[in-house]
């Protein structure tokens, strides 16, 4: 049980068990009554301190009444929370990603991320998240939705005490890509030079045709913590993975310091930005 502690399958349950919790206005306190479990228990659960056996995840689940589609998601995440890879495939198993993506930003120390052709999520705009939504046919509902949640993500390196050390590698076309209309790429990169002055965030331009590297292979994420091993997280359109082996994870960083021998230093990134939205602007 203790090595699945930490995990993004245990992070995304854990999650999944407080939102569940919070959306029926049970608090901690009562929910442990119900369950004859203490309220330690139940916060150590929430928090992802503890993992909870599938028979108990069920039992919350009904004591909190959760609708059956929502109930089928969170037991899987506990029927397969000990599997040590994580691999979706299909849209419908992208949001269950999504949420173990956000708790290792949560949780993380450190998160260096390659991203050759778009602006990193923890970065965008909201005009430029909601762009690459509504042109992947999410409804109105839905993108607004994961619009919302996306600028909630960025709180992680914003906020005052301990940010996470965020190191983003942009590979040149992201910023000629046209992502919406001019004015959100202008927006886009003028967020991109605030982010950069940042103290906890770099934001370093590979420029193209420096030659082959692992990057050239596909975007990655990186996520460093203090207390478990690290992990390297894939998304593409309709498939993700979660990958915690410490030889892959080490053949990733390898990969980050390939990229960041190549990239631009930060000075010379932001300089960089600024000609980009000087091109957009004419």
């Amino acid at each position: 049980m203790t090595a699945t502690v930490g995990t993004p399958r245990a992070r995304a349950l854990s999650s999944a068990l407080r939102e569940a919790r919070l959306a029926s206005g049970i608090g901690v306190r009562e929910l442990g009554r119900m369950l004859e479990y203490t309220h330690v228990q139940v916060s150590n659960w929430e928090t992802g301190k503890r993992v909870p056996r599938i028979e108990t995840v069920a039992a919350i689940l009904a004591t909190l009444r959760v609708r059956a589609e929502e109930r089928d998601r969170i037991l899987d995440l506990a029927r397969n929370v000990h599997e040590p890879n994580w691999l979706t495939v299909g849209l419908n198993g992208i949001p269950q990603q999504l949420a173990g993506a956000v708790e290792c930003e949560r949780a993380a120390s450190a998160i260096a991320e390659w991203a050759p052709m778009l602006v990193p999520g923890l970065l965008q705009t909201l005009d430029y998240n909601r762009a690459i939504k509504t042109a992947s046919g999410l409804s109105e509902a839905d993108t607004e939705l994961r619009v919302m949640l996306s600028a909630s993500r960025r709180e992680v390196i914003t906020r005052r005490t301990n940010p996470v050390s965020f190191n983003a590698f942009i590979g040149e076309a992201a910023l000629f890509e046209p992502i919406g209309p001019r004015e959100v790429m202008l927006d886009q990169l003028d967020q991109l030079v605030e982010f950069a002055g940042r103290s906890n965030v770099a934001v370093r331009i590979v420029p193209l045709r420096a030659g082959w590297h692992p990057g050239l292979l596909g975007p990655f994420v990186l996520y460093e913590f203090d207390d478990i091993s690290s992990v390297v997280h894939f998304e593409h359109y309709s498939s993700g993975a979660f990958v915690p082996a410490e030889h892959d994870v080490n053949e990733y960083r390898s990969a980050v310091q390939q990229i960041e021998n190549l990239a631009m230093d930060q000075e010379g990134s932001a300089e960089f930005v600024i000609r980009a939205k000087a091109k957009w602007e004419r």
